[in-house]
Formats: C-alpha cells, structure tokens, sequence
C-alpha cells in the first residue's frame, strides 16, 4: 500500500510576520528554522511530516515536509497548498525525470533525480543499468521510501535497488546511517560505459553511490586534450579522468588516490577496455604524492586534481581556499610547457570567483603562467533549481601552461 494522507487533517505551520513569504512563492524550496513559528506544537511534529504552509497572515503558501531537527525546518514538495503527496505523486516526479534523461542518454547510466532541481527535496538516484542507488538525504524520504523503492521499479523498471544512507547531508537532517538492499541484489561492481572508457562502480562499497556522474562533461572536455599525452589524475577515485583520457587516445595515464580498492576497480577498468599497459596507480596522500613526483623529476602533458569538497560549508571556506591554492601550487611545476592542468571544485561555499583566485594564485606561486581555456560544469542530469545556488557546485577549470 502506498502511503497516503488526508489533506485536511495534516499539521499547518506558519512564516513568522517578517519572513519573505514572496520567495517561496517564486519558486525558492526551503524554509529555514528562523523563519517558521515554532512553537510547542510545531516542534512535536515528527520529521518528515507533510504539512500545509501558511504566511504570517494565514494564506496557504505551499505544501511542505517539516522536520524540526533540520536548520531546513521545512522542503517545499509543493505550491499547491492542496497537494498530496504519495506514490502516485513521487512516480509523477520520476517520470518527468526519466523522459529528461531518455532524450539525453543513449545509455541508462546518469543521475535520474537531483533534488529539489527534479522536485523530489534531498533525494539523490544514480542508474546503473538494471540497478539504482538512493540517497534519501530528507527526512521526508526516509519516511516514505518504500513508497519511493516501489515508484522507482514501476517508472524504471530497475531490479535492484540499494538505499545508500550515508554521509554529512544526512547527519545534518539528524538521520543515521544505513546501507541496504531494498530490492533484487548485486554481486560485483557494474560496469559502466562512459565517454568511451569503460568505469567499475561499486554500488555497495565505494563512495557516494558508487560514480561520480557529475564530471561526465569535463572527462570528455578532458580526453580532447589527451591525444598522445602522458596523463596523472590526482584524487582519481575509480579513474575518472584517467580512464576518459586513454580512451581519448592518451600514451599513458597514472591514478593517485588514497583508496586501494578504488584504484583496484580503476585497474579493472583498464583492463575492461583493453588498455592495462598503459595505465598505472600510485595510492597515497595526494599532496604526499604530488611532492614525491615533483623530486622524481616526472612531467605530464595533462594533469588533472579532482579533489573530495575542501570548503563543504561557510566555517570550512577559507581553510579550502587555502587547500585549493595549496593543490595549484603543487600541481603546476608537473604540467610541461604548453601542457594542461585541470583543477576541480564541488565545494559548495566556494563559488567560481574564488575559487578560480585560489587557483590562479596557485599557479603564479609555483612560477608559472597560464591561459583558462574552459570552464566545465556538471552536466545535465544534474540540474540546477535557479532560485539554489547551492545547487551549482561543481567547478571545472582547464588551463593551459607556458
């Protein structure tokens, strides 16, 4: 049975008299904690409630999941006061999602759901095939994820399905951490067809859901640069940037990240696309690792970091900044002249001004000069909601150097 709810007799919460009613009506999804009444009723609501807004005079605003553990004390699901929000509603929302895709794709491996850009608040899904993995980062979703497992199977036709609870956005909605299997199952790391390479994605074990799909565009930007380069992607994760690069004709390619078994699936990657002896890993501390190349007297012709968010939140900024300098720095002196250097973001307090300063910096420090010959993005199975600037996270600069 889906879950279900009576419009009528659901919890109404309500804007404080100051709050700026006229944002949420323009499409802004979020209402923060100092926004709401929260009085003793308000704060007994139990997370992942559905409820009716209203602004400070009483008007219904919208319909919202609360969840009064969260700074985001309440999501918009809805501008319509009056909407019900089931399975049906979810199923409609992933419809909308995979006709997107099908017409961008001609493979099903993207991320089918981008939150509240795709109308579903602090839910992540990345397809693998006949496989998917959520991130149900809102309470909201916590509450209803088998009516969300069931919805996914019906639009998708998946068969597997893993819920993949972890990490900072569900602490900071006070949720626990949990990986699991859902429905079907899965035995090994799938396969995953990519701008040519071919990727290893470990939908149980590795990080986030297993790939990274974000970087789709500026791997492909990156393999245009690769023909007959000698390449090193630092923070290389299951060899993105490395894998693209061979198969965009790259002399050779050397992953460094800190993780064995991610470099152990990006070796099997190669290997999958027949291109093991050209490829090679080094697993350390990237920065240990950059400086050990720099005394070994190495040089590359493309070198790309991709590191983890420096800057995930305001108190962390300038400590990454300072990170995202620290990486330019170190990186340059390997890039041979006229080569290129590739320096990536997905810190959300870190917009593209400073973090392009930070990384300019960085390569003047260590003596070099440099053109930004392109600015990459995520690509558009994640969507932006433009009302979120947080939403835009990813940052992708590709330089070339003198």
């Amino acid at each position: 049975m889906s879950q279900s709810e009576d419009t009528a007799t659901r919890p109404t919460v309500r804007l404080r008299p100051k709050a700026e009613a006229r944002a949420i009506r323009h499409g802004f999804p979020w209402v923060y904690a100092d926004e709401l009444v929260t009085d003793r009723r308000t704060k007994a609501i139990a997370p992942g409630t559905i409820a009716t807004l209203e602004d400070g005079e009483r008007r219904p605003l919208a319909t919202v999941t609360v969840n009064p553990n969260s700074k985001i004390i309440g999501r918009v699901m809805s501008r319509d006061a009056e909407a019900v929000i089931d399975r049906d509603w979810i199923a409609a929302k992933l419809s909308r999602a995979l006709e997107m895709r099908a017409r961008l794709f001609d493979a099903p491996f993207y991320r089918l759901v981008h939150a509240e850009a795709d109308g579903l608040p602090g839910v992540i899904i990345d397809r693998f095939g006949d496989a998917a993995v959520i991130q149900p980062n809102a309470a909201w979703s916590e509450v209803m994820i088998a009516d969300l497992e069931a919805a996914l199977a019906e639009v998708t036709g998946v068969t597997t399905i893993i819920k993949n609870a972890a990490g900072r956005a569900r602490a900071l909605e006070g949720l626990d951490e949990e990986m699991l299997t859902l429905r079907g199952g899965i035995e090994a790391p799938v396969e995953v067809p990519m701008n040519g390479a071919i990727y290893l994605a470990d939908l149980l074990g590795g990080q986030k859901t297993g790939l990274f799909y974000d970087q789709r565009p500026n791997h492909a930007f990156a393999a245009r640069l690769a023909e007959g380069a000698r390449v090193l992607d630092v923070f290389s994760h299951v060899g993105g940037f490395a894998l693209a690069a061979l198969a965009g004709g790259a002399t050779s390619a050397l992953s460094v990240d800190a993780s064995a078994p991610a470099l152990d699936l990006a070796t099997k990657g190669a290997a999958a696309m027949g291109m093991a002896d050209r490829f090679a890993t080094r697993q350390g501390d990237a920065f240990d690792t950059l400086d050990a190349l720099s005394r070994e007297g190495e040089r590359f012709d493309l070198v790309i970091c991709d590191p983890p968010a420096f800057a995930p939140a305001k108190p962390a900024l300038q400590a990454g900044l300072r990170a995202y300098e620290r990486i330019a720095r170190m990186a340059a002196p390997l890039v041979e002249p006229g080569g290129y250097l590739v320096l990536c973001s997905c810190s959300h307090a870190a917009d593209l001004s400073q973090f392009r300063a930070a990384c300019t910096r960085g390569i003047g420090k260590a003596g070099r000069s440099a053109q930004l010959i392109h600015t990459g993005y995520a690509g558009p199975d994640h969507p932006m909601l433009p009302q979120l600037a947080e939403s835009g996270y990813l940052k992708s600069l590709f330089f070339r150097l003198d």
